[in-house]
């Protein structure tokens, strides 16, 4: 089994992205979340790849996805959604299960309800769609949406900084023996390129979007039934593990499992939550 890296055109964005597995097999979409890039599935890809055909993309404004600046490309999650959905069919991926982290749940979940009949089953990792998974740490978010003035936009750019990426994103409510230092260091390295920041806090901004769509997320659950499997590092200090939980008021059937760990669960329990895809995808 090789991981290969590969770029995609998609209208005026070069999508970069990781692919293992057979070429023939079922295929598992794997969207990244904030602030990192598909290579926080460095990790997980191996272990699936002997039987899935894996595919993780960086979105754009992410990894070595190249878009276009700010003054030419709008970053919002509907943008992203419509360049993931468009590098969908460059590759003419007709049916997929969808792994979706933090950002990409509200992108995956456009997706899902553009195309439902694409999508085969969902994996949830801290990926949020109910407004009980929200900590009280959104509030410099939350007043960001509700009053968009250059003074809140300045409150939210903290959560950019080298220590908050860090200590708050990676670190918090793990075992941090088991942290690798790698993740963390590279999401910190591609925010010191010109224009991160602020992509990152036009995409703060645009957020509240993702939120306003979670009665429509919630509807496509319930009409479609999708699949789920939802696992969480419990102690996300974003995202609560009720958020989880709450997917089974939508979805009877959905699976939830809550790990001993914290937001970026792939890091400390990536193990664990490949045997839990291997033993949903076989059920």
């Amino acid at each position: 089994m090789k991981v290969s890296f590969h770029k995609q055109k998609v209208r005026e964005v070069e999508v970069f992205y990781r692919e293992a597995g057979p070429k023939d097999g079922q295929v598992l979409l794997l969207l990244h979340g904030f602030p990192s890039s598909s290579h926080m599935f460095r990790d997980l890809i191996p272990k699936l790849a002997q039987q899935y055909r894996v595919i993780a993309p960086d979105l754009p404004g992410f990894g070595q996805t190249v878009a276009p600046s700010r003054s030419q490309f709008q970053f919002t999650f509907e943008n992203l959604f419509q360049i993931i959905k468009g590098f969908t069919e460059e590759l003419s991926l007709q049916q997929y299960v969808l792994y979706v982290f933090d950002y990409g749940a509200p992108i995956g979940y456009r997706l899902a309800m553009d195309q439902p009949e694409k999508v085969q089953a969902i994996i949830s990792q801290n990926g949020n769609a109910y407004n009980v998974g929200f900590s009280d740490e959104w509030e410099a978010w939350k007043n960001y949406w509700e009053a968009p003035t250059d003074e809140n936009r300045e409150a939210c750019r903290d959560v950019l900084s080298p220590k908050t990426i860090r200590d708050f994103q990676y670190l918090t409510g793990t075992d941090q023996s088991l942290v690798s230092p790698d993740g963390y260091t590279l999401d910190i390295a591609y925010m010191a390129r010109p224009e991160a920041e602020e992509i990152q806090l036009d995409l703060i901004l645009d957020y509240r979007t993702n939120v306003e769509l979670y009665p429509k997320f919630q509807a496509y659950f319930r009409e479609y039934q999708p699949k789920l499997l939802a696992v969480w590092g419990k102690n996300d200090p974003a995202f609560l593990p009720a958020g989880a939980k709450a997917y089974k008021d939508d979805l009877p059937s959905a699976e939830v499992h809550l790990l001993d760990t914290g937001h970026f669960a792939l890091e400390t329990h990536a193990t664990e939550i490949s045997d839990l895809i291997h033993n949903f995808l076989r059920a």
